[in-house]
């Protein structure tokens, strides 16, 4: 296979780390013979770069690298809109469950990656619609998870939850969160959700802060399809996308989640596996 020879670059704004490396990452680029794309972000990094709004830097590419942490990929991964680009995501601080590459790893695993040696893992989205009075008003792509919860003044929601149609549950709670495995460990853990290996067809249902105690997180296959049914009045609940994006739903919306046709492809460092992840990040085994 060729060596690639189009790259784009997506970075969050305003941190020393990306001024940093960013020169030195056109520098590598030029010095292989690759064009790049970059983002705004990207672009305010450096003199005499023009930048490009970021859903449209994947254009053309065949490798994306994303600079900062996993919101900084999440807006990634809904600008690639399913396409299969191959993410190079380099951890700038934080967390980092999803920007696997550290810093110091960056140049030795670019030169993998542009010659195709790299491993990939790939993250199924999740697929979101709205409908109203029987029509589709919007649908979004969830790396993550998608959460229906109370608008900033509300107390708690009462949601209608439905699995391929049949009544699961009335939820009086703070929320629900729909998350993919990706998603599993983010904002559903937090809220005592599962963990879910990336790998397993599975979505989970998490309630936040539950009425009744008893209800507790449910994973479901992931040919399921999860409906969603707003009880409250108006603007009174509210859906987010991956922490990001969304909308105020009205009473008597529908959301329906089920897992999406769209992949993304992380591209992993060749020794290190999810649970050495795990460890890493919440500190497991530590004395």
């Amino acid at each position: 296979m060729p060596m690639v020879k189009s790259a784009g670059i997506v970075s969050k704004p305003n941190t020393a780390a990306a001024a940093k490396l960013v020169p030195d990452l056109l520098a590598w680029f030029a010095g292989h013979g690759i064009t790049v794309r970059v983002d705004d972000a990207t672009a305010s990094y450096v003199r005499g770069v023009d930048g490009l709004p970021r859903d449209t830097v994947p254009d053309g590419t065949e490798l994306v690298v994303v600079l900062g942490g996993d919101g900084t990929l999440l807006s990634a991964a809904r600008a690639i809109a399913g396409r299969d680009i191959p993410i190079f995501a380099v951890n700038l601080g934080g967390l980092g469950f999803l920007t696997a590459i550290t810093v110091d790893e960056v140049f030795p695993e670019l030169e993998r990656a542009i010659h195709h040696q790299h491993r990939i893992g790939r993250r199924r989205l999740l697929h979101c619609e709205v409908v109203r009075g029987g029509e589709s008003i919007a649908a979004y792509e969830a790396l993550n998870d998608a959460v229906v919860t109370k608008a900033a003044l509300a107390r708690m929601v009462t949601l209608d939850a439905l699995v391929d149609g049949n009544l699961m549950c009335t939820y009086r709670a703070d929320g629900l969160i729909i998350a993919t495995p990706t998603g599993s460990t983010a904002y559903s853990l937090s809220a005592g959700g599962p963990i879910i290996y990336p790998t397993v067809d599975a979505v989970s249902i998490t309630p936040i802060c539950p009425h009744t105690l008893t209800n507790r997180p449910v994973i479901l296959p992931s040919t399921s399809v999860i409906q969603i049914d707003c009880r409250d009045p108006d603007d009174m609940t509210y859906l987010t996308i991956d922490g990001q994006v969304g909308e105020p739903l009205k009473r008597g919306d529908r959301v329906f989640c089920k897992s999406s046709e769209h992949s993304i492809s992380l591209v992993r460092p060749p020794s290190q596996m999810f649970f050495d992840v795990l460890r890493a990040k919440l500190k497991w085994g530590e004395r």
